[in-house]
């Protein structure tokens, strides 16, 4: 969740390690800092954003050829400059308080399980704590395993963590060198194409337009990077040679144009995002969701997978989850494939029954996501060996460790609230309902024509919805000046309010809740007043009377209703109802369709309540940690 850049170079690098950090700040944004050997170790932190960083740096001439920098999303330690990064080690004798640097400087992401009992075990050697960070363990490590070489330093240090880490560590001995490590984060290599400067980072937009040539490390991997040269050991130390791969990581992708938040443009950017992501679909064939391992026929690997299994396994976390909350209608009703969605961050901490003839499903935006790559593996474990992950980045982790993969298009997604990231995650999870049915023989010609039809309409669909925004826009009005919310929805229009709801919490901080309306009478409808809006989806679909049922029983107690509603639902305006009418309804696919007007509520409601809509507070973008 948070984000790491490292170089060693011939120039002052301080500048391209400030850029870097300005390009993964989504990914952390409670502090940050920069480190870099300058005739020993210096050092400049805040608790406020990168932009204020870089004035500090150029006030106290910060420069240097060799550094580290970090902007973090806090996890152990309050949001304060003292547990901000990059830490210092301090060795018995020194004293932490003092503006004096120690031996080591290191830069972490990711969570150490044992870091108690390693504290412990320092200071008893007289090591001097200055923070409350699991992070202040490993510098202290480090250095206390250290004798003249910072790359054997870290191998030692390493097989002593327990939990995950990305790691980049310097020291004052050493001044052209970065070490790195990696184990449950994510940590690439950037080779330079400059004066035999090398990189490291937690991301290759870090590095967009500095370097193209990017390492992907692996687990367990340590690195050690020199100018003009690196090397690779992989988990028992044994040197290795990773492929070195050409990612065109735009950093335009970064730039906002005419919009005023990254989550504004995102959410316009989804008509090209589902464009682009059913690129080239002239049929649902297998060989779609071939893995990058594959080999054979194209859609061989996928078709015998497809016809094997007898029932899915859905493994996700947040907005993804509920993507695939939405799949299982499409799977059961369409495929006719028994499926199971899990949250995965509950699912390997319960007992389960496994079942090897299942399809494991993973969703992940990033496709570092922690939990759900704890989930895949224990999936795995128990003998379910058919994987399969819907994901935006090729070269992710969770790709590499599935079989079977579908690479949506989305771009890259800087708005902390996800957006065009779960509609594209839709479209894929709709191609592999079809691609399912198919391979079973459950759907027709005809029946497949229809839907590629629709399928290849929806960005003209989308456009059209975005048209609704000034309607939204008076809505939002209306919200913001509330503390609390209510969504509802029935079948598959119940994962929408559910992330509807979560959308509205993630930027504006108002409570809000989902629930299936037919549940109202169950429970919530005690919260209704006049003060507590009700959201409802309200497609024309077969369950539509009974959803106008549900809104009856808001209106009787007299709360105030928000319906998004297909134009022939014969559910007119009123007092304390207010309707937006959709521009028309899409069946299967509606969910695509619905949630964007509940992402443009939730946007311009942060906008007149004046939140970080990019960057909401005690959030992250990516989450690498448990």
């Amino acid at each position: 969740m948070c984000g790491i850049v490292g170089a060693v170079s011939a120039r002052n690098i301080v500048p391209l390690l400030v850029q870097g950090l300005q390009r993964l700040e989504y990914r952390g944004y409670d502090s940050c800092g920069v480190a870099v050997h300058a005739k020993g170790l210096q050092r400049a932190r805040t608790t406020a954003r990168v932009a204020d960083l870089l004035a500090q740096v150029r006030d106290d001439h910060i420069e240097g050829t060799t550094g580290i920098a970090h902007t973090r999303w806090a996890t152990h330690g309050a949001p304060a400059v003292h547990n901000a990064h990059p830490h210092f080690s301090h060795g018995p004798g020194t004293d932490a308080e003092s503006a004096r640097p120690g031996r080591v400087a290191l830069v972490h992401n990711g969570i150490i399980e044992n870091h108690e009992a390693l504290r412990a075990a320092l200071q008893a050697k007289g090591y001097v704590f200055a923070s409350q960070t699991d992070t202040e363990v490993i510098a202290h490590l480090i250095d206390s395993h250290y004798d003249g070489d910072l790359f054997e330093a870290v191998k030692t240090s390493v097989r002593q963590l327990q939990g995950a880490y990305a790691i980049a560590a310097i020291c004052r001995d050493e001044p052209h060198r970065v070490v790195g490590a990696r184990a449950g984060s994510p940590l690439i290599l950037g080779a330079g194409k400059e004066d035999g400067e090398n990189f490291l980072a937690s991301d290759a937009m870090a590095l967009a337009g500095v370097t193209d040539q990017i390492v992907y490390l692996e687990e367990g991997d340590v690195v050690d990077i020199q100018p003009g040269k690196y090397w690779i050991v992989d988990r028992a130390h044994k040197p290795v040679t990773r492929p070195v791969r050409t990612v065109l990581a735009h950093s335009g992708a970064a730039e906002l144009g005419p919009y005023r938040h990254y989550m504004q443009k995102e959410i316009f950017e989804q008509p090209r995002a589902i464009s682009d992501t059913l690129e080239g679909i002239e049929g649902i064939v297998p060989e779609l969701f071939d893995g990058a391992g594959s080999d054979g026929a194209p859609g061989a690997a996928a078709w015998r997978v497809f016809q094997d299994i007898d029932k899915l396994l859905i493994l996700a976390c947040g907005t993804s989850y509920y993507s695939g909350c939405v799949a299982k209608y499409w799977l059961e009703s369409i495929a006719k494939i028994p499926t199971q969605v899990e949250i995965a961050s509950e699912y390997r901490y319960r007992d389960s029954v496994p079942d090897p003839k299942t399809l494991v499903v993973t969703i992940s935006q990033s496709g570092e996501t922690a939990d759900t790559l704890a989930a895949l593996k224990h999936a795995r474990s128990l003998g379910m060996e058919q994987t399969l992950t819907i994901c935006n980045v090729a070269t992710s982790a969770m790709v590499r460790e599935c079989k079977l993969a579908y690479i949506t298009r989305a771009g890259v997604e800087i708005g902390v609230a996800s957006t065009k990231a779960f509609t594209t995650q839709l479209a894929g999870l709709f191609l592999l309902t079809l691609a399912l049915a198919q391979a079973k023989g459950r759907l027709s010609e005809a029946e497949e024509a229809r839907y590629l039809k629709e399928m290849r309409h929806m960005p003209v669909a989308l456009q059209s919805v975005l048209a609704l925004e000034p309607q939204i826009i008076s809505w939002a009005e209306d919200f913001a000046r509330k503390e609390n919310a209510l969504f509802l929805g029935r079948g598959l229009h119940y994962p929408i309010a559910l992330e509807g709801a979560l959308k509205l919490k993630e930027v504006t901080y108002i409570h809000a809740e989902a629930y299936a309306a037919g549940e109202l009478k169950h429970g919530p409808l005690a919260l209704v007043t006049s003060e507590m809006p009700v959201v409802a989806v309200a497609p024309n679909d077969a369950l539509l009377e009974k959803l106008k049922s549900n809104l009856q029983e808001v209106r009787a107690r007299g709360g105030v209703l928000y319906v998004l509603a297909d134009g022939d639902t014969h559910i007119e305006s009123g007092e304390d109802l207010h309707v937006i009418r959709m521009p028309e309804h899409y069946g299967a696919l509606s969910p695509m369709l619905h949630v964007v007007p509940l992402q443009l509520l939730a946007y311009h409601t942060a906008c007149a309540r004046g939140t970080d809509v990019d960057k909401p507070r005690n959030l992250a973008k990516s989450v690498t940690v448990e």
